[in-house]
């Protein structure tokens, strides 16, 4: 089932396409922080965004750039400010439609189908995981913070996995040892060591410093 993620204020409308939407078939989350629409997104794990331009705290746009630089996910516009340059504006954000109130709500559930089909037919999926405000995509092995996005390698990747998915629970040593390096029973206790130093380090020059805490006998923990 495809998931969609809808962000519009107007409680009445956002009612009316969540029910004609799924309808159709399609699980339809909708945004309840608007001071937070990046998080509840990646959260939602969707598969396409119908979002609104005016919306309280910060508008369309700004969102839509937000998403941009941790998703290629689509994105359509819906909006009553349907002129040239909001439409030339939303498609230099990274926009992918802009479908302008009032539309017809059958309308709207033909161009999600269309554009839906277009983006999944060979299997792309969704693999973003959030943890305060800091993106890691499993996909291109980045982690996005506060608009600075750090290239990761593959052992980092894979330690801020195992961390993200169990946020709030101390991940043993052995645990990310072996995920680590599975069929090599000879790696040195202090090569995990080593690499979670130089994580750290890298997430502390962005701005996520303690973000990853020890503790002692135990292993590590995001808290």
């Amino acid at each position: 089932m495809y998931r969609i993620f809808l962000v519009e204020d107007d409680e009445m409308l956002c009612s009316l396409v969540k029910k004609h939407l799924e309808s159709w078939g399609y699980h339809v989350i909708t945004a309840e922080d608007f001071s937070d629409v990046l998080g509840e997104f990646v959260r939602a794990e969707s598969h396409l965004v119908l979002l609104d331009l005016k919306l309280p705290c910060y508008n369309g746009f700004h969102w839509c750039e937000e998403i941009r630089k941790v998703s290629q996910i689509p994105i359509l516009f819906l909006s009553s400010a349907a002129d040239d340059m909001n439409m030339v504006m939303a498609m230099t954000r990274g926009a992918d439609d802009f479908i302008a109130k009032p539309f017809n709500l059958e309308v709207l559930s033909a161009k999600v189908q269309a554009i839906l089909r277009r983006t999944y037919s060979f299997g792309t999926g969704v693999n973003l995981l959030e943890y305060r405000g800091a993106v890691l995509n499993l996909g291109n092995g980045t982690l996005n913070y506060r608009g600075k996005t750090l290239d990761l390698t593959r052992n980092e990747l894979r330690i801020l996995d195992l961390l993200f998915a169990r946020a709030g629970q101390v991940v043993s040593r052995d645990a990310i040892m072996q995920m680590l390096w599975q069929n090599d029973a000879f790696v040195d206790d202090n090569t995990l060591t080593v690499n979670i130093n130089r994580l750290r380090r890298k997430l502390d020059e962005a701005g996520l410093e303690g973000m990853i805490v020890t503790k002692k006998g135990q292993g590590y923990i995001l808290p």
